[in-house]
């Protein structure tokens, strides 16, 4: 069994930009992604900052971006359950049981590990979630096609794995946390 602070079930552009956050900024984080993303059959001409790229050459790029910030990836491993306790959760997988203090679930327009989990539904059934993305569950957040009946678009949801990270990080650090990151020479 692994222990970890923040487990991500899912590796596309929500789940990525939040490992990226709360790793980048402390937080043991690991993802759990099975490349079923739709990013591959994307090609980004309207992502800010990006005039046109790949979807699958982008999630290569925010790999190996994640990879730096010291997430540990578990590329091909399918998340089987998600179950809640006092301590924390327990995610499930082929490989083994891992426990993490938060869950992010960034899985798409695939919400049964969220309806199994007991998190509650909207009346367009999709995952209800709060301004910072978590759930009817404390510590659980859900990001992305899995919180929006039809906004389906990278940008969304890399923002909602970015506000699900920093409200994580904001209850670890016990004060409005912001990522903001200014060059020693800016002025």
């Amino acid at each position: 069994m692994t222990d970890t602070d923040v487990a991500v079930v899912g590796g596309g552009p929500a789940g990525l930009s939040a490992a990226l956050f709360t790793s980048k900024n402390g937080l043991d984080t690991m993802t759990f992604d099975t490349d079923e993303t739709w990013m591959h059959k994307a090609h980004l001409f309207n992502y800010l900052g990006i005039e046109s790229q790949d979807g699958s050459a982008f999630m290569e790029d925010a790999r190996e971006q994640v990879e730096e910030f010291g997430v540990e990836r578990h590329q091909g491993t399918q998340v089987t359950d998600v179950e809640a306790d006092e301590n924390g959760f327990t995610v499930s997988t082929d490989e083994g049981d891992h426990e993490a203090s938060y869950v992010i679930l960034a899985t798409g327009a695939k919400r049964d590990l969220a309806e199994e989990l007991g998190c509650e539904f909207t009346d367009e059934d999709v995952v209800d979630v709060d301004v910072e993305m978590e759930t009817s569950i404390d510590d659980a957040y859900a990001t992305g096609a899995m919180v929006r009946a039809e906004e389906w678009q990278a940008v969304i949801a890399a923002g909602d794995g970015a506000a699900a990270a920093l409200n994580i990080l904001t209850k670890e650090k016990g004060e409005h946390f912001h990522d903001f990151d200014v060059p020693d020479n800016a002025e």
